[in-house]
């Protein structure tokens, strides 16, 4: 496991009551709001070497598909790390669940091949940052696979998106912000978005402040010359 030396806290993130509600929603959600099959697409074609940041109580693992020679599974918080390390031992492909925060991902540089954040870039305290470290890890040439919250295309829900991230809603939820610009933020940070698609979650019924969400890939350019 080729892992910086420098140790990260293992409770520098720690939300217990909302990981454990996390952990019980997040599973009703798979079937319920079709989010396993929004999981099978995100992690569709990966292959090689893999870093799932944000990897909460490891619902992704059973997605990858067996190309995939590694999985290391970054999560800050112990809740779901433990959940997560659960899951490791079922998935049928080798996955490392190690403690760390996307802002200080405890790896080497150009260790993938590819990277994925699955519900992450709303939570942490700096995307701009994570998509730094996320830039920092891929190889020339790797790929971020990402399905996000994002804000709304219409404006009486991204008012009630805005609304909401500056007063309870990160407190409740574990730091998530419904309406950051997570497009613009990945490019931002010299990634390129090679495609992506708007999804609602759940895809029927009632519309949430967390339902606009956004499933795409973006790819680190090759290095020039």
């Amino acid at each position: 496991m080729r892992l910086r030396s420098t140790r990260i806290p293992e409770d520098t993130v720690h939300h217990p009551v909302f990981a454990r509600f996390y952990a019980r929603m997040s599973v009703a959600a798979e079937t319920g709001a079709g989010l396993a099959a929004v999981r099978a697409e995100l992690l569709s074609g990966l292959s090689g070497r893999i870093i799932d940041i944000g990897a909460g109580n490891g619902l992704n693992f059973a997605h990858y598909p067996p190309e995939v020679s590694e999985v290391v599974a970054i999560e800050p918080e112990r809740t779901l790390r433990q959940l997560a390390v659960r899951s490791a031992l079922r998935a049928g492909i080798p996955v490392d669940v190690v403690p760390g925060t996307a802002e200080a991902l405890p790896v080497k540089s150009e260790a993938f091949d590819g990277a994925v954040t699955s519900l992450v870039l709303c939570t942490v305290r700096s995307a701009e940052r994570s998509l730094t470290e996320i830039m920092r890890v891929l190889r020339p040439g790797g790929e971020l696979r990402f399905f996000e919250h994002v804000r709304a295309d219409d404006r009486a829900m991204a008012t009630t998106q805005r609304v909401l991230d500056r007063t309870v809603w990160p407190l409740l939820a574990g730091g998530c912000h419904t309406a950051r610009d997570t497009l613009a933020a990945i490019e931002r940070a010299g990634l390129t978005v090679e495609a992506y698609r708007r999804v609602r979650m759940p895809d029927r019924g009632v519309r949430l402040p967390t339902s606009d969400c956004v499933l795409g890939v973006a790819r680190r350019p090759t290095a020039v010359g």
